[in-house]
């Protein structure tokens, strides 16, 4: 085991006894309503969060975001609202819709057209909400 595994293993543990201690009922958290808690965070936040912390020379975030949004894809999106805020969050650190739908249709590949068509469905509502919020 690495010590980047280590590290990793270490934090999903402190996590776990975090929610345990804070409400036992958080082991069976569903995320369902929580885009409405956050629906996006700052460039800058998504930058220290998950283009830096882990490696300062590596993916900026809305790379890391759009590797995420096609390892959901190719899941068939198990998560609705996961999936939606993550669109969200790449669009707001710099993807274009255009972007998302390319990374969607690749994945049609792996995880087949059911999936794709699941996830452009969910991306399009995002990408029309965007449009709506411009008028």
């Amino acid at each position: 085991m690495t010590d980047y595994s280590k590290m990793f293993e270490q934090m999903m543990e402190q996590s776990q006894q975090m929610l345990r201690a804070f409400n036992p009922a958080l082991e069976n958290f569903k995320a369902s309503g929580f885009e409405k808690m956050m629906p996006t965070m700052p460039k800058d936040f998504m930058e220290m969060v998950w283009g830096n912390a882990f490696n300062k020379d590596g993916l900026d975030a809305k790379t890391r975001l759009l590797a995420m949004i096609a390892g959901m894809t190719a899941q068939g999106v198990p998560a609705e609202p996961m999936f939606k805020t993550t669109v969200r969050h790449a669009l707001q650190a710099g993807a274009t819709a255009k972007e998302v739908g390319e990374v969607i249709y690749q994945m049609s590949m792996l995880g087949g057209l059911p999936a794709m068509t699941r996830a452009l469905g969910f991306a399009q509502e995002i990408f029309s909400e965007n449009e709506e919020g411009e008028e």
